[in-house]
């Protein structure tokens, strides 16, 4: 008996050895495949990336957090810099011959209502480009569709370096629209007193839907920076002094720039909403995005970060707002396109995959009353009763056709 027990234990010690080698090489296996399918979960759902990141920064903390997002979109941008090095970028929709815009009519005495029309800006670089780079195109509006275009769209590749960064620019005439803000169910927090009883819908008031155009998204999460807000005359958290401040006066018109610059004719304004430094303002890049360790524009990611962003701009006369979603992009990128496109200032908005967005309102059948979202491109993450029917947890903006201009065309 003594001598089979000796007999069997390197037997069992042998089984053991090739069960662990077997587990091993399973967990081997499944940690690459995991992280694949977690990448893949993250970029495809709008709510499994924001409530990973926000898990594991309670668990570890942001700044662990933001180096592992730059390390994962370091690997992606490689993967996509040997993927795509020799590709040409490509247009994300057709570019029509434009017919001349009609005569606007109106009645005697009753002022018209002008076209919006923009001279195309042409490519950012000349020998970089997509057919129709820089060509504005009108956005039609399905609820009007005999109206001329109140907005418009351009493509812009800004980076030279990679032919897959693109950037979707919308022109709004502000003559004819207005820019509202809104507070997020949750975000931006609401961290001063006269806030306590503030309501937060995350929702396109009812009363603005006849009149909708569009929405998109706004700025960081308030931990992220802490970026001041306010909104309809309550302060939801105080400003700081050296950010970019987007602004909607009480006359309506819209004032983008630094806060220590414009918080004598700002600070009572019916809403403000601030974000990183200004990316461009003066019509001049910011010279920190020379900077490649810049962190100012990606919460605490890399200002060379490839990531989504999106951002927001004006003319030198306040007389056109620019937004734009940028794929794939850096700090630097976005920048050159929105001043190439026709921004004197610009601010950055929130920035990776989920959150930001453009979209449009058109009626959910027809004779129906009820509304749904559409993408201005392709690529982005939405559903069709975002920001009407699902609340947002962030901020956001949205964009009316202004009540005057309507009731001129109506006489």
């Amino acid at each position: 008996m003594k001598t089979s027990r000796k007999k069997k234990a390197p037997q069992a010690s042998s089984t053991l050895r090739k069960r662990l080698r077997i587990a091993v090489a399973i967990v081997v296996a499944l940690v690459p495949l995991s992280v694949i399918a977690l990448w893949i979960g993250i970029h495809k759902t709008t709510w499994l990336g924001p409530l990973l990141a926000d898990t594991a920064r309670s668990a570890v903390g942001p700044d662990a957090v933001a180096r592992l997002e730059e390390f994962a979109y370091g690997l992606q941008d490689r993967w996509n810099q040997w993927r795509h090095k020799d590709d040409q970028p490509v247009a994300y929709w057709e570019v029509p011959e434009a017919p001349a815009p009609a005569a606007a009519s109106s009645a005697a005495g009753v002022p018209e209502v002008p076209h919006f029309v923009l001279a195309d800006v042409g490519p950012a670089h000349s020998a970089w480009s997509a057919p129709g780079d820089g060509v504005w195109v009108g956005v039609p509006d399905e609820r009007h569709p005999a109206d001329p275009p109140r907005l418009l769209k351009t493509l812009i590749h800004p980076d030279r370096g990679r032919s897959w960064t693109a950037v979707s620019v919308v022109a709004v005439d502000l003559q004819q629209v207005e820019l509202h803000a809104v507070a997020g169910k949750h975000e931006p927090k609401a961290v001063e007193a006269e806030a306590a009883g503030y309501k937060r819908t995350g929702l396109i008031p009812d009363e603005d839907r006849e009149l909708l155009v569009a929405a998109f998204n706004g700025g960081f999460k308030y931990e992220h920076g802490n970026y001041g807000m306010r909104v309809d005359g309550i302060t939801l958290a105080r400003p700081r002094p050296k950010m970019c401040t987007i602004v909607g006066n009480a006359d309506r018109s819209v004032t983008i720039g630094t806060w220590q610059k414009i918080a004598d004719a700002s600070a009572l304004a019916p809403w403000w909403r601030q974000t990183p430094y200004c990316m461009v303002e003066g019509g001049e890049i910011h010279p920190g995005l020379k900077d490649p360790d810049a962190t100012l524009w990606g919460c605490t990611l890399e200002g060379e970060t490839v990531i989504r962003r999106s951002a927001m701009g004006i003319s030198q006369d306040g007389k056109v707002l620019y937004v734009a979603i940028g794929d794939d992009t850096t700090a630097r990128a976005m920048a050159v396109a929105m001043k190439h496109a026709g921004a004197y200032v610009v601010a950055q908005l929130d920035v990776n995959y989920s959150y930001p967005r453009f979209l449009v309102y058109a009626p959910k059948g027809e004779g129906d009353g009820a509304l749904i979202a559409k993408p201005i491109c392709k690529g982005f993450e939405y559903k069709v009763d975002d920001y009407i029917g699902s609340y947002s947890p962030r901020d956001f903006f949205y964009l009316t056709r202004r009540a005057e201009t309507e009731k001129t065309a109506e006489r």
